[in-house]
């Protein structure tokens, strides 16, 4: 049996509680026995709702007398260091949620310290348990390019940090994953348009292998879109991550060389294909095979949890390591680091300092 605490009350750690009072309830050996909340309101809801004890601090949950065993740590990303740490020393495995740390330096110390104490720390990147995602793994053959596009509607959460710590970082993530080549060059431009920080971002990276991943990320948009593509030899695959769905378009003998080509080697967006696809009256352009491989239903955040637990049980490797928290963190930072060499060349200075 595995007791677990949730620190951070907020929109995401309300969906790690949920989650581990249903896996409870549906038998699996875990037991939902703590929170950590400073704020007295949520503290007393979430007291009433699931029964625990609710903290204000990981350090009078540590002087309590209540066991855990591992911890989902779901405060705001400054402070994620501050209570993985404590829990990490007190030898509780950890879950943190994107992005792992706000530093390289604590993403380093919060690894250092898990090592040190024979600990898990598995960063919280839910898109890596979504069903499309899991299902794609035995598509990748040699992906040269990929589009990234992940817009939402404004909401006053996660303000804390931009939209790249807050959105792009889950593609970032997936694309260092299935790129699996060191970056080479990073392009990038955001503005803040609601807020304080950058709210919406377009980025072009090269890795050394020489392929290519356009991302864009918006927190401001109309509309909510959540989808990857990306193109690898003879082959198109497409990731919707809101419905879970996955399509892979073949091409064979049959399409002409030069689009054959074209869509290997990325330059062709999906747009184009999409039009050529269907360009015959009579259905799709011959040469094109449009495969939907099997995805299996879940919530990624179930997955995620469900994984996390197996590991804190039998110690097996993680599916998403601290390492590669870590390096998606990078990437990130690096991100930043452009957009504020692009908005200083540019002159955007009262995008970002409205009152001059």
């Amino acid at each position: 049996m595995v007791h677990v605490a949730v620190a951070g009350a907020g929109a995401f750690g309300r969906n790690h509680l949920r989650v581990y009072r249903e896996l409870e309830a549906a038998g699996a050996d875990v037991k939902l026995v703590a929170a950590i909340e400073p704020d007295e309101t949520r503290a007393a809801a979430i007291a009433a709702q699931y029964g625990i004890q609710v903290f204000s601090t990981a350090s009078e949950l540590l002087g309590a007398n209540v066991r855990v065993d591992a911890a989902s740590v779901a405060v705001p990303t400054v402070r994620h260091h501050e209570v993985a740490s404590a829990l990490l020393d007190a030898e509780i495995d950890v879950l943190v949620e994107k992005p792992l740390a706000s530093t390289l330096a604590e993403a380093d110390e919060l690894i250092e310290l898990a090592e040190r104490h024979n600990r898990i720390l598995q960063p919280g990147h839910l898109e890596r348990f979504n069903p499309a995602v899991l299902a794609v793994h035995s598509q990748l053959r040699r992906p040269m390019f990929f589009e990234a596009h992940r817009l939402s509607l404004f909401t006053p959460r996660a303000l804390d940090v931009d939209v790249v710590l807050d959105l792009m970082i889950h593609d970032l993530d997936i694309v260092l994953t299935f790129a699996n080549s060191p970056v080479r060059e990073v392009r990038a431009v955001g503005l803040p348009i609601l807020s304080p920080r950058v709210d919406i971002a377009n980025v072009r990276v090269e890795f050394e292998s020489g392929c290519v991943a356009n991302f864009t990320a918006s927190r401001v948009s109309t509309e909510k879109v959540r989808k990857l593509r990306f193109f690898q030899p003879r082959q198109y695959v497409s990731i919707d991550y809101a419905r879970r769905d996955l399509l892979v378009i073949k091409l064979d003998s049959a399409v002409p060389a030069e689009i054959a080509a074209a869509i290997s080697e990325g330059r062709i967006d999906a747009a184009t294909l999409a039009q050529f696809a269907s360009a015959s009256a009579a259905g799709p352009a011959p040469g094109l095979n449009f495969v939907k491989p099997e995805v299996k239903p879940g919530e990624p955040l179930r997955l995620e949890i469900e994984s996390f637990l197996e590991s804190v049980r039998t110690r097996r490797e993680l599916r998403v390591t601290g390492k590669q928290g870590r390096d998606a963190l990078a990437l990130a930072l690096e991100i930043q680091a452009s957009m504020e060499t692009h908005a200083a060349r540019a002159g955007l200075q009262d995008f970002f300092n409205p009152s001059t």
